[in-house]
């Protein structure tokens, strides 16, 4: 280990120590994640600016810049899983039964999709806007390495249809899926989880002993597990630190600014998603500017993060705590919001694509047939898209592939995904949490008085406190 690596990590311990100080004089959970943010901003730029993005200094300094932001985005995934499965069970067994899980599951989802179809139209709206196209792009070594890969993985999702993407939802083996090993993994613990606290229910009335016990034991599950939420989400300032300071040192800011349009018309498209996310808040009688204020921490993680599955955890303390939905329905979106209808990874960057490349085929992208049947796709396509890293170029594949477009020319922004991943995936926790708000609205459940409260959402601290 050299001396300037040294150095760095004397940097970052001290900024930590800073943070944790914030954290022991009470300073509130929103400002010390903006901290952490800024923080971590101002140490990328400032090692971006010492050694350059492909200095080996800087890649010495992001191996221990990942102990701190992918060890805490490792540990939310570990308990996304528990979190699902007692929260879900728990839900169904106060609904007693099944009474209101359909409403709840078809209202969600129906959100969620419908969202998926605008945020298609921004994506294509503002890739014509900006007259995007992939002609004239030229490939570099990395771009033709990527296109190659993608061009490899494309066996994998030809051929895919709407029915086999439902059924991959189907758990065949629960215990596989609860190590996330299908894209769908997800989707099928809720599965699971349902027909477990179905089953559960279907013997309150001939074996109440049992089922009180049972009951019981979930209460006690559940219990632990928010405390396990707790004390992860405690970490979240740091977690953010790190990951946005290893973010800003590796950009290429060349390649920004060569693919600027790209970068912009993919902003401005999520822009208007999250406009139109506040629009449908305020339509169901709700604030959205209190909206939007009391889930900016959960998008701030989300934006460095880069991970819809890893935001599950945060994602429900947000809805249960901040803007008073019931926790069933809380879970469900934030469940259903990492793996279907994913605004920004399914919706917005697949019609990106397919309107960028549509010239080099020879295909107009002003027709309204061909918009119509790229919305048409991307929202069949939406289903199923895995809440991590890649989900992006999942959906992309798919919607290229069944557009019968060259995937290759994907590889061309390879250089410039993390920077508009960002963006992407808080887009993809908004469009989650705000179809848990409106489900649970239509449905009469949310606690007002909570959602009205002009204080901070209270996410960390002791343990009433999440």
């Amino acid at each position: 280990m050299t001396l300037s690596v040294i150095g760095n990590l004397a940097i970052l311990v001290m900024l930590l120590l800073f943070l944790y100080r914030l954290q022991q004089k009470h300073v509130s959970f929103t400002r010390r994640v903006f901290s952490g943010l800024g923080l971590g901003v101002l140490l990328g730029a400032g090692l971006h600016l010492l050694y350059g993005s492909g200095s080996p200094v800087i890649a010495h300094t992001v191996d221990y810049l990942d102990i701190v932001g992918n060890g805490y985005v490792q540990l939310l995934q570990m308990i996304v899983i528990p979190l699902i499965m007692v929260s879900i069970i728990g839900a169904i067994l106060k609904l007693s039964g099944g009474s209101s899980l359909g409403k709840i599951s078809a209202m969600t989802i129906g959100v969620l999709i419908f969202t998926t179809m605008l945020a298609a139209g921004a994506g294509i709206l503002m890739s014509n806007l900006f007259g995007l196209t992939a002609e004239g792009l030229t490939a570099g070594a990395a771009e033709t390495a990527r296109g190659a890969a993608l061009q490899h993985s494309l066996g994998s999702v030809e051929g895919l249809s709407f029915a086999k993407l439902v059924q991959e939802f189907i758990p065949a083996n629960p215990f596989l899926d609860m190590t996330g090993a299908r894209k769908t993994s997800t989707i099928a613990v809720v599965i699971f989880s349902i027909f477990i606290g179905l089953s559960a229910t279907g013997i309150a009335r001939k074996k109440p002993e049992i089922f009180a016990r049972f009951d019981s034991f979930m209460e006690v599950a559940h219990a632990i597990v928010m405390r396990m939420v707790t004390l992860v989400l405690r970490l979240t300032p740091y977690g953010v630190l790190a990951l946005m300071a290893k973010v800003v040192c590796g950009a290429n800011y060349a390649d920004i600014l060569n693919l600027l349009n790209f970068v912009l018309a993919s902003y401005g498209a999520i822009a208007i998603m999250f406009a139109v996310h506040l629009l449908l808040v305020s339509l169901v009688g709700l604030n959205p500017l209190r909206f939007f204020k009391k889930i900016l921490p959960l998008l701030a993680f989300a934006f460095t993060a880069r991970t819809s599955a890893g935001a599950i955890p945060m994602n429900v303390q947000t809805q249960t705590k901040a803007l008073g939905v019931p926790e069933g329905i809380a879970n469900f979106a934030a469940s259903f919001g990492a793996t279907i209808g994913q605004n920004g990874c399914a919706g917005i960057y697949p019609a990106m694509l397919a309107v960028m490349i549509a010239p080099t085929v020879g295909i107009n992208p002003l027709d309204p047939g061909f918009i119509m049947t790229l919305i048409a796709i991307i929202t069949v396509s939406s289903f199923g898209v895995a809440g991590v890293g890649g989900g992006a170029t999942f959906a992309a594949l798919i919607v290229l592939s069944s557009l019968d477009f060259p995937v290759a020319l994907a590889g061309l922004l390879i250089s410039i995904e993390p920077l508009i991943d960002m963006g992407r995936t808080a887009l993809n926790v908004s469009g989650s949490v705000t179809a848990g708000t409106i489900t649970s609205r239509l449905l009469g459940q949310t606690d007002m008085s909570l959602f009205n409260r002009d204080e901070a959402p209270v996410l960390d601290g002791e343990e009433s406190a999440v």
